[in-house]
């Protein structure tokens, strides 16, 4: 029954995401064949740009556009990136792949750096460190990815020249002689930037629910048989604090997401970020919207991960969800 009640949901999410996502794009004020002609489109006369518009189905009303692409889409056929020049499940496949160490390593900065510093935040309420964490962490809800990378890059690229300025290799080396290093060292300042959009929210409920924790009459009880520093926030803190810390970070997929597309473009990483970037402009509407349905599918699966996570660590939460569906 959960399961059939997931399907359920996934299908109306998809669905709904599908048609907000073909009105979006259909009454966006770019012209699709002028994106997809570029800077030769004022030589295009009446005719050819009938015939264009006619290749690509442009002059087909919206909804027969849009049943033609669902009936295609259950068939299994994703369609074709006039962007790429490739189908749009082979383009989702490599950009993907090359987006996934960015947001991989991103997520993971994100939550433990987040998850230490909630912890030593709530254990040290009201102190020195307790107050910069929080201010630290205030910032960095109030900066955008896009300015942070812009800092990082002038830093650590251009002033100090630690890092590459741009893509995911090194420029003018072929793919066969790309070291895993040297795809560390490319990541390195894309993942930092991406990291800023996730680890003050995990710091700020963390360090809340640690706050809580400290105050229950358990950790009360621990103290007063003798139970101090590190080993009573370890023990009796740590696990209901990751609870919330948990739920949150699978929760963020889509954040994340939204801030590759900035942190890619910032960079001149070419991963799935970018593409959405590249469909967009260019009025790639099979490519856009087979991105579109693919982040909904991975923000969902997170969520779902997420609740069984939350509620192992934390019984109450199953109980009291369980209440809430009978």
């Amino acid at each position: 029954m959960t399961a059939l009640r997931g399907a359920t949901r996934l299908a109306l999410l998809l669905a709904a995401v599908a048609v907000g996502s073909f009105a979006l794009v259909v009454n966006s004020p770019v012209d699709p064949v002028a994106a997809y002609v570029g800077a030769d489109v004022a030589a295009l006369g009446p005719a050819q740009r009938a015939l264009i518009a006619q290749r690509w189905g442009l002059d087909d009303p919206a909804p027969e556009r849009f049943l033609a692409w669902l009936g295609n889409l259950v068939r299994g056929d994703f369609g074709f990136s006039a962007t790429f020049n490739r189908p749009v499940l082979e383009v989702i496949g490599d950009k993907f792949l090359a987006s996934l160490a960015l947001m991989a390593l991103a997520w993971l900065l994100s939550g433990v750096l987040g998850f230490a510093l909630g912890l030593v935040a709530g254990a040290r309420q009201g102190r020195l460190s307790d107050r910069a964490i929080t201010w630290w962490c205030y910032t960095l809800a109030s900066a955008p990815a896009f300015w942070v990378g812009l800092l990082l890059l002038y830093a650590f690229a251009v002033s100090l020249n630690w890092a590459p300025v741009c893509c995911a290799v090194p420029i003018g080396v072929p793919a066969a002689e790309v070291t895993p290093l040297d795809r560390l060292h490319h990541l390195v300042l894309p993942a930092l930037t991406l990291s800023v959009v996730g680890i003050a929210p995990v710091v700020l409920h963390t360090r809340r629910a640690v706050v809580e924790t400290m105050a229950a009459d358990h950790v009360t009880f621990a103290r007063a048989q003798g139970e101090r520093g590190l080993g009573l926030v370890v023990h009796r803190v740590a696990r209901n604090a990751a609870a919330p810390a948990l739920l949150l970070q699978f929760g963020s997929l889509g954040e994340l997401f939204g801030g590759s597309v900035l942190a890619e473009q910032v960079f001149s990483y070419p991963g799935l970020g970018a593409a959405t970037t590249a469909a967009a402009l260019g009025q790639d509407v099979p490519l856009l919207l087979g991105i579109v349905l693919f982040t909904a599918v991975l923000v969902f699966a997170g969520n779902a991960v997420g609740d069984r996570l939350h509620a192992a660590l934390d019984p109450r939460a199953a109980l009291a969800d369980g209440r809430g569906r009978s």
